[in-house]
């Protein structure tokens, strides 16, 4: 049986909490960029295989025509959570302001696929599809997309923060310097099956 998932609105801090995000949950967060306000989205049906295929890497396919800007869908592959988010045009924007206070900001390190070798990591530059687990000890971070000042970084202009042993990444995946986590987010394998649909675990078509 294909699992179901939901977009799901959370509070005005841009934060989900942590019980609700564990990662077996096919459950997706919503997350107010600065000045836009929360959508409501109906259930949206998987077509995902069942949790056992799943488990021993079969490619999952996941619709995203329902996803808004500044929203994350959160789905699992090979056991782990992935992370699906439709980034607005102010996130893309900051990104290239964060590179000095990166560890990585250029992907030096082999944590993503030739094709997601670039600034924003990604195939699409609106679509950020990453491994949800933070590359410490491999605890699920929190998304806190709002850019203002935080208790974590008084200098916060959105992206991810583990509050388990406080690494912090930026909204492509990056790992900012002096923190435990020593690589950037993984980008897992896929590709656009076409607009509104992603396959994660398979490469595009004459990727090497």
């Amino acid at each position: 049986m294909a699992n179901e998932q939901v977009l799901d609105p959370v509070e005005d801090g841009g934060t989900v909490d942590h019980g609700r995000r564990r990662f077996l949950t096919a459950t997706t967060a919503v997350v107010g960029a600065v000045g836009a306000g929360f959508a409501a989205v109906p259930f949206i049906k998987s077509w995902n295989p069942s949790a056992r295929a799943k488990l021993a890497g079969a490619p999952v396919t996941v619709d995203i025509s329902a996803l808004a800007e500044g929203q994350r869908l959160v789905d699992e592959w090979r056991g782990q959570p992935i992370w699906i988010v439709k980034r607005t045009k102010q996130m893309i924007d900051i990104l290239p302001t964060l590179d000095p206070r990166l560890a990585d900001p250029e992907s030096t390190t082999d944590q993503q696929p030739d094709y997601a070798r670039n600034e924003l990591r990604s195939i699409k530059p609106e679509i950020s599809v990453l491994v949800g687990l933070c590359t410490h000890l491999g605890c699920a971070p929190e998304m806190v997309a709002e850019i203002k000042p935080e208790p974590f970084d008084p200098e916060w202009k959105g992206g991810y923060f583990c509050p388990c042993h406080k690494s912090r990444f930026d909204m492509a995946g990056r790992v900012f310097q002096g923190v435990p986590a020593p690589i950037n987010l993984l980008v897992p394998p896929h590709h656009y099956e076409d607009d509104n649909t992603i396959v994660i675990g398979v490469d595009p078509q004459g990727a090497a």
